[in-house]
């Protein structure tokens, strides 16, 4: 009995064994970058012949390694919106279908990215009713990461390629989807979209552990996941982000920072960190990373949010190939989910837009502040980044009382202060309560929503000239 027993087991093995699998990103409605030698990969019997047969006129064939494991790599065409098969032969047939090509973007980050287009409870997403009624879109195709955390890394996911309908576009990334739609619109070729965040997220937890180990010795990696599994340090990349590695992306949009707030200075460090160990992992470049800023909030315990813009600003000019989408203009100081995700993606977009699709033409940042002079009249002059997309500042208002800007003087008190746009990128800056200014800040404040724009309509980001750690005690009300 026992004999028969352990036949079937060993039957039941091989039966189990003898399988070609492929990772749950690799399927049906899947888009695949255009114009490329995309990477494709999967598992089966040692030592089994893998043969890939594309409907577009490509064929490879490759062997399983000792471990069943095998990748090969395909060309793929340029976007042309027919819709292709691909057929992998080995210990069993799959047949892909309805595979685009196109240009694929990696979506993550926080509840800010998770934020479905339906909106959360109490929690709207403007025009969020619009977009479902008219999100048919073959087009454009969604990847859905569902939560998977793990202390080491995992080769696969659970989610599966769709189009973009009315029930698909509803529970999907609003951020991920209006940034999907606005470069459909424009570019006129096929969008993937793949969403992989976690509401409430830290920067560490979707960064592998070498670079935490070698870069931050500090930050400790449990052996099992903290009670806010979504904290815990490199537990989300291995679960969410690893599978995908060696997947063609053009390129990625990130959400996130409210979590790191507390932290600005090592954030400084810590996120061009993960973005340098994703580039060097996927191989294939420098691939855009744009960021969003986080939107002006009311932080009940005190703590201040601008620091993370700082940080989320000098990454962008330090690190290659990064932006800012700045939303110094947009929130709701009540609700940490702001409800402009439209408006949120479109900056996005033109980062894309003018950077990597040729869109020159377009203004695509903010005003970045440049330095400053005190001049004779004991004003300061304001300096911003010169740009040729845009022609100078506007408050769409009164340029000669644009608010939002404090001044302090050696005493380090902050005063609401006059501000003028004198000059297409000079502001003038000036309070009567300080004779002797040496400082100016800009929207330095939780809850300030920000006035001062290009004249293309993209806000400045919050901005100081000091680096006194004295916000929120001593600024004078």
């Amino acid at each position: 009995m026992k004999n028969i027993l352990g036949i079937l087991i060993f039957l039941n093995t091989l039966v189990l064994v003898a399988q070609t699998k492929l990772p749950s990103f690799f399927g049906d409605n899947m888009v695949l970058q255009q114009d490329q030698e995309v990477s494709i990969w999967g598992k089966d019997t040692p030592n089994t012949q893998i043969t890939i047969q594309a409907s577009w006129g490509e064929d490879v064939k490759t062997n399983t390694d000792e471990k069943g494991e095998w990748r090969v790599k395909i060309k793929t065409l340029k976007a042309d919106k027919k819709p292709y098969q691909l057929t992998i032969n080995g210990s069993e047939e799959i047949t892909l279908k309805n595979i685009l090509f196109g240009e694929v973007w990696l979506c993550s980050g926080q509840s800010n990215m998770e934020m479905p287009v339906r909106g959360y409870p109490n929690s709207p997403v403007i025009g969020s009713n619009e977009a479902i009624l008219n999100a048919r879109n073959s087009n454009i195709r969604l990847f859905h990461t569902r939560y998977k955390a793990s202390l080491t890394p995992v080769d696969d996911v659970d989610g599966q390629w769709t189009e973009a309908t009315p029930k698909t576009v509803a529970y999907f990334s609003a951020v991920a989807y209006f940034f999907g739609k606005k470069l459909n619109e424009v570019i006129d070729v096929p969008i993937g979209l793949i969403h992989a965040s976690w509401g409430g997220s830290s920067a560490e937890a979707w960064t592998d552990k070498e670079t935490l180990n070698s870069e931050f010795p500090h930050i400790e990696i449990p052996l099992k996941a903290r009670k806010a599994v979504m904290h815990t340090p490199s537990y989300l990349y291995n679960g969410m982000i690893a599978p995908y590695v060696g997947y063609n992306i053009k390129g990625a949009i990130w959400n996130q920072g409210e979590t790191n707030r507390v932290r600005p200075e090592e954030y400084k460090k810590l996120l061009p960190a993960m973005i340098k160990s994703w580039r060097t992992k996927w191989n294939v470049g420098n691939f855009p990373f744009y960021m969003v800023q986080v939107p002006p909030f009311y932080y009940r315990d005190g703590e201040f949010s601008t620091f993370i813009v700082e940080s989320q600003i000098e990454i962008m000019k330090t690190v290659e190939n990064t932006g800012v989408a700045t939303t110094t203009d947009i929130g709701a100081c009540k609700d940490i989910h702001a409800p402009e995700k439209i408006l949120i993606a479109d900056r996005l977009a033109y980062w894309a837009l003018a950077k990597n699709y040729g869109f020159e033409e377009i203004a695509y940042k903010g005003p970045i502040y440049k330095s400053m002079e005190v001049t004779d009249d004991n004003k300061i002059k304001v300096y911003f980044e010169e740009s040729d997309r845009d022609r100078g500042l506007t408050n769409y208002g009164n340029k000669y009382d644009v608010k939002g800007f404090q001044i302090a003087g050696a005493d380090q008190i902050f005063h609401p202060a006059k501000a003028s746009i004198n000059r297409n990128r000079i502001i003038t800056v000036w309070s009567d309560e300080v004779p002797k200014p040496i400082a100016v800040r800009y929207a330095f404040e939780n809850c300030i929503i920000g006035t001062l724009f290009s004249t293309a309509g993209i806000p400045a980001a919050s901005f100081r000239t000091d680096n006194w750690d004295n916000v929120g005690r001593k600024n004078k009300p």
